[in-house]
């Protein structure tokens, strides 16, 4: 039986809502790092900036618990904030230096991530049934990542009149890139597409469904919305062990994230941003995977295999050269189970753990711990590891030692997650979480 017009429209404007979202994310995330190398910024700097996604991640969730969740509808702090959000993309795409570009960066990040939940929470309220029908719109922001990826890394700015040219991706059977082309990547590009697709959403974003603030009128505190009552369940070992390698494997994930895209252009792959989207392709395969594993394996051995994928990964990277880019290619394709087999199996873990009253807090704790604190370490971590590989005359990177880094600290919290980790003493995991779970990835 087919769905009445109207609930396929709104399917619609909620499944270009999701693809935008992420599409305006993934656009100047991936080639953020070979911008800022070629406009002479150190590794220690680009590391601030990634990490700065982190720092945002923090705070967002006390403007949405304190503000937005209180005195205004969804959609319309989604629209100011895209429309705001994208004017200060578009002033960091004419930075020139470092000092021009992070404090419009800085505020672009503000604006963007508590977009990220207001975008889930017009998502679940508009749809009438959150846990069967948002899973599939969600979907389109992880195609929005797909393609931005595609068309930044599949783009060339050709000889001296800088002529835009489109091309298939390599590893698809396209050409080689124009010796006189430069990669969409290496320029500002991104970074105006992003700003344009921001402002785009803004104005769409006034036409979606009203979303009326769901705390109205009652009394919430900072460590409410930053989910601080899940800290109880800290008493439990196993969940504290959880916690920890959470936060800590964070920090081989911002190596992937930040340095991935300039590595593979410094192993002379063109498409470099269209090669990283193929991490997402694998994501999407790998999501469809995880509950029917959970069942067959559990909690622990889902997590273990997603860290053992994350120490194979970087090895691959180590391995990878100039003239050996399978083994880069399956490290961009291990994000599937790096990211689902861990993180999004975490996330039905925390749900399923956590008591009912607080299993919301609860996985605002996971994302504040993980994408907030992890992310912000991880991202200075890996921009001072990196800055202490490059050569300060030559400025080439030693890249077999920034990838044996990551790799030995994801196998380090392996070992320890092995030990101390006891799933029979935790929560068993046999479905899917509820609707009110996070979901977010990149």
């Amino acid at each position: 039986m087919s769905e009445p017009n109207g609930v396929t429209a709104l399917k619609s404007r909620l499944s270009v809502m999701m693809f935008l979202q992420f599409f305006i994310w993934g656009v100047w995330y991936v080639p953020m790092y070979p911008f800022l190398d070629g406009l002479g910024v150190d590794a220690t700097k680009i590391g601030f900036a990634y990490g700065a996604t982190g720092l945002a991640a923090i705070v967002s969730p006390i403007f949405i618990g304190m503000v937005a969740d209180k005195f205004f509808p969804s959609q319309i702090v989604l629209a100011v904030l895209h429309l705001v959000g994208g004017l200060f993309l578009f002033m960091a795409s004419r930075a020139t230096d470092w000092a021009s570009f992070i404090p419009y960066i800085l505020a672009h990040l503000f604006c963007y991530m508590p977009t990220l939940a207001l975008a889930n929470s017009v998502l679940f309220q508009s749809v009438r049934d959150p846990q069967k029908e948002a899973p599939a719109i969600r979907t389109l922001g992880t195609i929005g990542w797909i393609v931005a990826g595609v068309v930044v890394g599949s783009s060339f700015l050709v000889g001296a009149e800088e002529t835009l040219k489109f091309q298939m991706p390599g590893f698809l059977g396209g050409p080689k890139a124009p010796d006189d082309s430069i990669g969409l990547g290496l320029t500002n590009v991104p970074l105006l597409i992003g700003a344009g697709a921001s402002v785009l959403l803004g104005i769409f974003s006034i036409f979606l469904p009203n979303t009326p603030p769901k705390m109205k009128g009652q009394a919430i505190g900072i460590g409410d919305v930053l989910g601080f009552k899940a800290i109880s369940l800290m008493k439990d070992r196993s969940f504290a062990v959880f916690i920890i390698c959470s936060l800590l494997i964070c920090i081989p994930l911002s190596f992937y994230y930040q340095s991935a895209n300039g590595y593979l252009k410094a192993m002379n792959i063109d498409n470099s941003e269209g090669v990283m989207a193929l991490g997402q392709v694998s994501e999407i395969f790998f999501l469809l995977l995880v509950p029917f594993l959970l069942v067959k394996l559990g909690v622990k051995r889902m997590l273990l295999i997603g860290m053992v994928f994350w120490v194979l990964r970087y090895l691959f990277f180590a391995a990878g050269s100039p003239d050996a880019h399978y083994w880069l290619f399956l490290g961009v394709i291990a994000h599937g189970i790096c990211y689902d087999f861990f993180f999004f199996t975490g996330q039905l873990y925390v749900d399923k753990r956590a008591p009912v009253d607080i299993r919301s807090q609860a996985q605002g704790f996971i994302t504040f711990v993980t994408l907030g604190i992890g992310m912000f370490i991880g991202g200075n971590v890996n921009g001072w590891w990196t800055q202490l590989q490059t050569n300060d005359k030559t400025k080439e990177i030693n890249w077999d030692a920034v990838w044996y880094f990551p790799a030995a600290m994801a196998g380090a919290v392996l070992i320890a997650f092995y030990f101390l980790f006891n799933e029979s003493k935790s929560a068993n995991i046999t479905e899917a979480p509820s609707s009110e779970s996070p979901t977010e990835s990149a």
